[in-house]
């Protein structure tokens, strides 16, 4: 209920507020977008339990959406289907009944081949460290939920990045805490693991001074060009090629654009391949948009969209503009555009109307901590998912 008093206390502290707050202040209310109700307490419909339901990974399969949480300790996540056309959920269902011990699915979905879908989970902690598993999902016949347990690739590490290559039949993925990077073919389920990535102990020092955790500078996000290779950060600031024919490493002579002294939390967390082949990343560490042209392996910072750490996700519209999520905890995410003409825009907190059973006549349901984004097939909609103890989809449509 924490999020409902929120929605009804902040108007009322913004109008008792300085006015400079008030004008700096901006919600983003474009015309169709609506809000879909996936976690609500005391309801009988198709919903996701508290404290289990925080979106962390998305995409789009046609009408409808397929969504992956992350959950607190010691409880399981869970996988979701919602539709667009209907803006209901019309399927769940509980990681425990089919890998326990997991505690979040955060890499996202990746396509493989026959519209099979691939993702990775993060276990649970404890004295003895489990091991995150690779999935496989499809959206069967009356929107069930259809997954399969392909093990795990790196005994005892999580699954923190994955990426499928283009025709489908390989995935490429970071482990969690160690930070190797492994292959895994789909038709053999044959693995190789490759330490060129893991932090010497000097790295690791220098991020101990910085951060307590991995989570803060082991690669998030990975991508792949269009001649084949595969881009990712590695410690030190660095973005890594990984050449999939010879089962090489190479590395950028260009850092990832960053705040001077703070290099050493350089880490991509987001990427989006444009329509003419370029790369464009995001940094955690300083939250800098960058884009990565693969001819000449050269990087460009294109700057911050706003004055906050992270870039959480990344998706590119019909429009050809490229959204994304800048910011979160401990502030509040922001959804912001960004074209080489205009630049960026700062689109603010999305506000959208939410009607579901029980609340017919809507309610503005305000996004304050998004952390993922993803488009349909044809640019049409941004699908965004909170990652909070109540979390619901808000979806818009680009190009108004």
């Amino acid at each position: 209920m924490r999020k409902l008093t929120q929605k009804i206390l902040l108007p009322a502290l913004l109008v008792t507020s300085a006015g400079p707050l008030l004008a700096q202040y901006t919600f983003f209310t474009p015309k169709e977008a609506f809000a879909i109700e996936v976690s609500l307490p005391n309801s009988t419909e198709k919903r996701l339990p508290m404290y289990r339901n925080a979106i962390t990974s998305l995409t789009v399969q046609g009408d409808r959406v397929l969504g992956g949480t992350t959950a607190k300790e010691g409880l399981s996540p869970y996988l979701f289907i919602a539709s667009i056309s209907g803006r209901n959920v019309v399927a769940v269902r509980d990681l425990q009944d089919i890998v326990p011990g997991q505690k979040g699915i955060a890499t996202g979905f990746c396509k493989g081949s026959s519209n099979q879908l691939y993702a990775g989970t993060m276990p649970q902690a404890g004295k003895e460290r489990q091991a995150g598993h690779l999935l496989q999902v499809g959206i069967g016949q009356g929107n069930a939920i259809e997954v399969k347990d392909l093990g795990a690739p790196v005994p005892g590490e999580g699954i923190f990045a994955l990426l499928a290559n283009r025709d489908g039949s390989e995935l490429y993925g970071i482990s969690y805490p160690s930070g190797r990077f492994f292959t895994y073919t789909i038709a053999t389920q044959k693995v190789q693991v490759f330490d060129d990535l893991v932090p010497n102990e000097k790295a690791l020092k220098n991020f101990h001074d910085f951060a307590s955790g991995p989570e803060v500078y082991l690669c998030k996000a990975l991508v792949q060009d269009n001649k084949g290779l595969v881009y990712g950060s590695a410690a030190g600031n660095r973005i890594f090629a990984f050449d999939p024919a010879k089962k090489r490493f190479t590395f950028l002579q260009t850092p990832l654009p960053a705040v001077w002294g703070r290099e050493v939390l350089g880490q991509v967390e987001s990427w989006a391949k444009s329509p003419d082949g370029k790369l464009y990343g995001g940094n955690a560490g300083d939250g800098q948009l960058f884009v990565l042209d693969p001819a000449t392996q050269k990087i460009k910072n294109l700057g911050k969209p706003m004055m906050m750490g992270r870039l959480q996700a990344l998706a590119f519209g019909r429009d050809g503009k490229l959204y994304g999520l800048a910011g979160g905890a401990p502030g509040y995410s922001h959804l912001f555009c960004y074209d080489e003409n205009a630049g960026f825009v700062d689109l603010g907190n999305p506000e959208f109307k939410m009607v579901a059973p029980g609340i017919e006549q809507g309610i503005l349901w305000r996004g304050f901590q998004l952390g993922t984004l993803a488009a349909s097939a044809d640019g049409k909609y941004m699908v965004m998912g909170e990652d909070e103890a109540l979390s619901q989809l808000m979806i818009f449509p680009v190009g108004q």
